[in-house]
């Protein structure tokens, strides 16, 4: 009894900015019922659904599907229809019958439609799920994972990680709150794989404090599942401190992150005829791919190339760091999950081989305070993203382009229609980094104004 409390009081307290994955999952009673109130549309398939509940397996089905449009500004008024499947599998291996402690999670995602992501004319994705598991329509394996924890205060874990897996309360997942990729996420780890093959370790030496730390596959994608070359480019090291906070008797905690990678990189510093090959061959895993909307520029305006041309600067390592905290400011009495609550997020990073230097994000959100509607959730965020001085500079200097910062300011209002449905409207004002694009038909530079994207996202989950 005693080693089962510890392991629950080890959980609640990993409410941290550090991905974590394979985890025990709260399932409902009975996964039956009638079809506004049962927690799946397909219910318990027969009693099927219940039994393996029981025995700790837990097999789900979400779709979500994204509907947006540009309704001013941009670089067209276009619609876009992107949407997600997320096949999950969880299995506890004691209520298998086998070992306490063991956790696995297996995780697939499909992704269907059109995205927005080169019409709204900005760097910074403005839906998260664009790059899931590509930037086209795909599908690919997002975490397979096991977890074994090792004593109340010690659990290791491996496998493919999913380096973005929803770990705090109030943001950070973009299937139930906000859709923008850097309210979601702080983009001065911009470097860091969406998904990688990797091994991490939990410690709580205390019910307020978590330690967590995790190494990757540099070169980790959600559609690379060769595990022979992981590695082979070098790696990249997380390591989380998160700490849990009352203030007022409110919950809250305070986070740091840092990440740092030994893997040989593109240098954003380079000489100006080199430009072309940092833009083919530099990735950036948190930020979609830029590089096709500046080699519009770079193809029309070519810089004069060396002869011999200079070999490509590389940078040996790369660093990021990240400071966050979120906290409830009000809840009602006696519910914790219900409230008001306020976060915030900082980040910086070496600016070299990263393309940003500096990482902001601030919001509101209400879980469940609006009257009648228990299950209703709100938010209103805010993120900015500094870009590096290096990224680029001879074509910002030479056309204007800008390229100092990229703002964008989300709201967001989820409708809980039954526990399995849900309808969340959502509104995105996005003051591009960039500001002028180049119209090749024209061909000329145009100003690029501030985007107003509208849409819903509609979640099903079977």
């Amino acid at each position: 009894m005693k080693k089962a409390l510890g392991l629950g009081a080890l959980i609640s307290a990993l409410g941290t900015s550090m991905p974590l994955q394979a985890m025990p999952y709260d399932t409902p009673d009975t996964w039956g019922g009638d079809l506004e109130s049962r927690a799946r549309l397909t219910g318990n398939w027969g009693g099927a659904r219940d039994d393996m509940a029981k025995k700790g397996v837990v097999l789900d089905m979400d779709v979500y599907w994204m509907p947006q449009k540009i309704t001013s500004g941009g670089r067209d008024s276009a619609s876009g229809d992107w949407g997600n499947a997320i096949l999950t599998l969880n299995v506890d291996t004691q209520k298998l019958g086998l070992w306490p402690g063991g956790f696995f999670k297996l995780q697939t995602v499909t992704s269907f439609g059109d995205t927005l992501l080169k019409e709204t004319g900005a760097i910074v994705p403005a839906n998260l799920s664009w790059m899931l598991p590509t930037i086209t329509p795909d599908t690919g394996v997002q975490e397979i994972t096991y977890t074994q924890f090792l004593s109340q205060h010690f659990g290791v874990f491996l496998g493919k990680i999913n380096a973005i897996a929803p770990t705090n309360v109030l943001h950070g997942d973009y299937t139930t709150g906000f859709q923008n990729t850097g309210i979601n996420m702080p983009l001065a780890l911009a470097m860091v794989p969406l998904s990688a093959y990797g091994i991490g370790a939990l410690y709580l030496p205390s019910h307020d404090v978590t330690l967590a730390g995790m190494v990757l596959d540099a070169n980790g994608t959600i559609k690379n599942d060769n595990l022979s070359n992981a590695f082979d480019d070098g790696i990249m090291a997380l390591a989380s401190a998160d700490l849990k906070i009352r203030p007022w008797g409110l919950p809250g905690h305070q986070n740091l992150t840092v990440a740092w990678s030994n893997k040989d990189r593109t240098s954003l510093v380079q000489d100006p005829s080199n430009i072309a090959g940092l833009l083919l061959t530099a990735h950036f895993p948190r930020l979609g791919n830029p590089g096709p909307i500046l080699s519009e520029i770079l193809d029309a305006h070519p810089v004069a190339a060396k002869i011999p041309p200079d070999p490509l600067n590389k940078e040996s390592e790369t660093w990021a760091a990240v400071y966050s905290f979120e906290q409830f400011v009000w809840q009602p009495a006696g519910d914790p999950k219900r409230g008001i609550g306020t976060f915030f997020s900082v980040g910086v990073s070496d600016g070299k081989a990263n393309p940003i230097r500096y990482s902001y994000s601030l919001g509101l959100v209400g879980k469940g305070v609006v009257p009648g509607r228990p299950n209703d959730d709100f938010g209103l965020g805010w993120a900015r993203t500094e870009f590096s001085d290096h990224f680029v500079p001879y074509l910002r200097d030479r056309f204007n382009l800008g390229l100092d910062h990229e703002d964008v300011v989300e709201l967001y209002y989820k409708a809980s229609i039954t526990p399995w449905l849900s309808i969340t409207p959502s509104l995105q004002v996005v003051s591009q980094g960039l500001n002028k694009v180049f119209n090749a038909s024209a061909p000329a530079f145009e100003d690029l104004d501030t985007a107003y994207i509208a849409g819903v996202r509609v979640g099903v989950r079977f």
